[in-house]
This record gives C-alpha cells, sequence and structure tokens, in this order.
C-alpha cells in the first residue's frame, strides 16, 4: 500500500536526516524532492502546496529538541503535517440514534459500494455487536441486488429484499418499517452508482437522502483513480452533506494520492480503508498509522489488532506447549501457520507493518510469496497425517505420489521438507522458553523460506 510513495518520501527526506543541522537551504531542497513525490503519488496541487508550506514553517519557526537531532526533528514535521493532512485520529460511525440506525453509501459506479456495504455490516457485526440489516436501492442494475443478497448471507447479516420496478426512496422507508419491527440496531442502504458524475444520479441520491435522514451519508471512493479522486469527491460533497469516507481498494493503490487528497478537499474524515477483495478486508482508517507506514516506520499497532483478531488462539497456544514442552514441531504445525499468515493477509501485508520493513515487504510481494506459501500449503494437504506428522517415512514412492497429488515436482517437496527441518530445529531452541537461542535461530527459518538457501527470489539482497 503506498509503496511509490513510501519509497520517494523515504529518498527526499535521506537527504536531511543526517545533517547537524536544519537550514533554510537544505529544508529548500529536500521540500522540493517531497514535493516532486507527492505530484507524482497524485496528490491534488492545493494540497502538495499547503503541506509543502505547512512543513517549511514549521520546520524553521521550531526549536529543536535535544533528544533528537535535527534530521529526526524534520521527519517528525513531515509525519506530524501527514497526519493533520489526513486528519488527526480515526473517527468512528456515529450511530447514537433511535434503532435503526441508518446508513446511506454513495459513490460511482465500480468503486466498490456493494462489496463495501458488506464488509461494514460484517464489521459492525463481529466488532461492535450490532445486529445489521442491508438493503439494495440500485434498481438499475438486477445484479447488484442479487450480489448483496449473496454477500449479506457470506457475512451472515439480514437482507431486506428489492426489486428494479421498485423506486429507490419506496425500499429504503419499507427497509426502516421492517427494521424497526425486527429490531434491528443498524440498516445499511447501497444506492447505484453511475460511470460518471450526472445530474440525475445527484437529484435521485438528494431526494433519498432527504426522505431517509440517515445518521451517516458515506462517500466511497476506489483510492486507484487518484486525481479524479478529487473531482468525484467535490461534486458529490457539493451535493450531499457527507459525515465520512471509505476509500476502497487501497491495497492496490501504490501512490496514495487520495489518501492525501480526499480529506483535504472534503473536509470530511477517511473512516475505512478497503484492503482487498475478500469480506473481512475493512480497516478502521487511523492518520497516525498510515502516515507512519508511508515513512517507512510501520504500523505495529495494527498489526498487533490484526493479530488478536485473526490468529486462532487456541492453535497458537497448543504450538507454544508443544515446543515448550521439547516436543516434535511436524509438518501439521508448518501448516497451521502457513494459514494463521494467510489470515493476516499474507507475508507481504505483515512485513509492511514492521518498521524498517517496508523494503523487505515489496520484495515479498515481487517473489510472490504468497503464490509459494499455498503451494507448501498443497504439498502438505496431499500427505497422508502419519506422512505429516512423520516425515521421515518419505520415500520414494510416497514423493512421487504427494507431487503428483499437489502438482508440485519433487524438488519443490524437498525444498519443503528442507525448510521444516531448519523450522524445526529452531523450535527445539525455544524448549523451556529460550528466546535469545530462538533468536538465533532465526536465521536459520529465513534461510529455510520458499526459494531456496535465504529469502524468497530477490529478497536476500
Amino acid at each position: 500500500m503506498f509503496d511509490n510513495l513510501t519509497d520517494r518520501l523515504t529518498a527526499s527526506l535521506r537527504t536531511i536526516t543526517g545533517k547537524s543541522r536544519i537550514t533554510d537551504e537544505n529544508i529548500q531542497k529536500t521540500l522540493r524532492e517531497v514535493r516532486k513525490a507527492l505530484l507524482e503519488a497524485d496528490v491534488a496541487l492545493p494540497v502538495v502546496k499547503d503541506f509543502v508550506a505547512q512543513v517549511r514553517s514549521t520546520a524553521l519557526g521550531q526549536q529543536i529538541s535535544k533528544a533528537l537531532n535535527p534530521g529526526q526533528q524534520f521527519l517528525k514535521i513531515v509525519e506530524g503535517e501527514l497526519i493533520k493532512v489526513m486528519g488527526e485520529a480515526n473517527e468512528s460511525l456515529n450511530l447514537a440514534a433511535q434503532p435503526p440506525a441508518v446508513i446511506l453509501m454513495a459513490g460511482l459506479q465500480g468503486a466498490g459500494k456493494t462489496t463495501s456495504v458488506a464488509k461494514l455490516a460484517r464489521f459492525l457485526k463481529e466488532r461492535q455487536k450490532k445486529k445489521v440489516l442491508v438493503v439494495s436501492a440500485d434498481v438499475y442494475r438486477p445484479a447488484a441486488i442479487a450480489q448483496l443478497e449473496t454477500l449479506a448471507k457470506e457475512v451472515d447479516v439480514g437482507f431486506f429484499p428489492s426489486t428494479s420496478e421498485q423506486k429507490p426512496v419506496d425500499i429504503a422507508k419499507a427497509a426502516i418499517d421492517h427494521a424497526k419491527r425486527q429490531f434491528f440496531d443498524v440498516l445499511i442502504v447501497d444506492t447505484a452508482g453511475r460511470l460518471h458524475i450526472d445530474e440525475s444520479l445527484m437529484d435521485e441520491i438528494k431526494g433519498l437522502h432527504a426522505a431517509i435522514n440517515p445518521v451517516e451519508t458515506l462517500f466511497v471512493i476506489d483510492a486507484m483513480i487518484g486525481q479524479d479522486a478529487v473531482n468525484t469527491a467535490q461534486a458529490f460533497n457539493q451535493a450531499l452533506p457527507l459525515t465520512g469516507v471509505i476509500l476502497t481498494k487501497a491495497d492496490g493503490d501504490a501512490r496514495g494520492g487520495a489518501a492525501l487528497s480526499v480529506r483535504h478537499v472534503t473536509g470530511k474524515p477517511i473512516k475505512f480503508l478497503g484492503v482487498g477483495e475478500k469480506v473481512d478486508a475493512l480497516e478502521p482508517f487511523h492518520p497516525d498509522r498510515i502516515a507512519s507506514r508511508i515513512l517507512g516506520m510501520g504500523d505495529v499497532l495494527s498489526l498487533i489488532e490484526q493479530a488478536e483478531q485473526k490468529v486462532d488462539r487456541e492453535k497458537a497456544e497448543k504450538l507454544v506447549q508443544k515446543v515448550q514442552k521439547g516436543q516434535k514441531f511436524d509438518l501439521e504445525d508448518l501448516r497451521d501457520q502457513l494459514q494463521q499468515m494467510a489470515n493476516m493477509g499474507g507475508m507481504a501485508s505483515m512485513l509492511e507493518k514492521l518498521p524498517g520493513m517496508g523494503n523487505v515487504a515489496q520484495m515479498a510481494e515481487q517473489a510472490n510469496v504468497t503464490k509459494q506459501f499455498k503451494q507448501m500449503e498443497a504439498i502438505i494437504g496431499s500427505m497422508t497425517p502419519q506422512e505429516r506428522r512423520n516425515p521421515d517415512l518419505l520415500n520414494g514412492s510416497r514423493k512421487r505420489r504427494i507431487t503428483m497429488g499437489s502438482g508440485t515436482d519433487i524438488q519443490d517437496l524437498n525444498r519443503l521438507l528442507k525448510q521444516h527441518k531448519q523450522m524445526a530445529k529452531m523450535m527445539k531452541k525455544m524448549k523451556g522458553g529460550g528466546m535469545s537461542k530462538m533468536m538465533r535461530g532465526l536465521g536459520g527459518m529465513m534461510g529455510g523460506m520458499p526459494g531456496g538457501g535465504g529469502l524468497p527470489p530477490g529478497m536476500g539482497r
């Protein structure tokens, strides 16, 4: 996420971080590079101008803290200004209303509105324990109604049926009435999108908004449309009293321009980030954490939250106990670890949240580590339970059966067995809680990653 912006900004700031003092001259030079980096990331020009001017005046007018060198101080100023541009702190949904609290979703076609409705419904159900109902007022695309019904089943929330013969206002009012009678806490209304902004779209959604008076009106925008995000955001902001923004497809946005521009243009907070296609791929937007990630300083808090929500604690506890008792780390344990990592978004997603690991995360992505981990899972899945518990049983004929079953070759299987052996050795060093021994053994684990002797291809460098 925002890889290009991270690369360019960190390269720009490197010139000043080693300086013994901040001067107007070295600030000018650095800010010229920062300005270029932001424009290349598709950040709107007015946003870039304000940002650069603010950083310059803050840097020149600030006393240097004794705890930081001038370069670090400048980095801190840039981080602070990035946070300001994106909105200071996470702003949660305001659902303090007589149930049902109505949320209206608006945006262009293809921005990911319908998927975002399902993601938000799941988020509210699981994290805030709300009883959620969803309804589609998109009467122009019957497929959108069917899609929402399918997604509602998947995330296990209520779905209110509608048809393309009905009027959007009638659909929404009937859904509100049903939600009241069935004691739903929240109703999320999906609306029709268009491929471009037009008057009829705006008039229709204004009328719908006036009829149902939602507590939240969320603007769903595709992070990857870059500079166009500004024009779209302005048009919707003039037509509707927006309360917040959901930025979708942020995982595919290497530039980051929309994240830095939308708040400045609309004055409305980004409340959520869509970071993948799965229904659990929605994160609350924390400007401070995103600023830290953009500057290559990681996002450990999000990583911890992700682990708390997605790691199977029972399996993790069992492995810890097994390791501490000195029991053998087998291939079933390895498969569990691969699955836990996949649940947390894969290796690249985890690495980019660790301080200073942004470049390694990019290399992991380029080396397609996720695909290699899936291949490892397929190989282990083709073994019998007995073989998984005792890999020493694997002779030539068993290996041929496993590779045929998993669509791989003998080299892939032998590499997996080598990697498992190295991990098992490392786990042995953890017996009795020997953490320092484990850290020394970490090199062995890295040496056993896909791609042979070292990190995945291209990462060892």
